[in-house]
């Protein structure tokens, strides 16, 4: 490294770098079971989401932790954004044509 890459750095520890930092608690999704009608909180590993090419192949999946159902819902553009962002796992879809 140059010098004056490092000047700013210089004395700087891992301890002082991340000082003030707090642990982020995971992101958890409030959900619902068409099947049982529970309602409940999922982490996003316990989610999927598929995109495709259009509003009625992009959905997000789930298994419902009370009565083991598979759960399937459309995923509009801000519940896309909300699951990737808050990290849950996505599939892009592509077409056959």
């Amino acid at each position: 490294m140059s010098e004056s890459a490092t000047t700013g750095a210089r004395g700087m520890t891992a301890a002082s770098a991340f000082a003030g930092m707090r642990n982020v608690a995971p992101v958890m999704f409030r959900a619902g079971c068409p099947d049982c009608r529970e309602r409940f909180e999922l982490s996003a590993s316990a989610l999927r989401l598929a995109i495709g090419a259009s509003s009625r192949t992009t959905f997000y999946s789930f298994t419902c932790p009370e009565c083991g159902a598979a759960v399937r819902k459309p995923a509009g553009e801000r519940i896309v954004e909300l699951l990737t962002g808050g990290g849950v796992r996505t599939l892009r879809l592509h077409s056959t044509v």
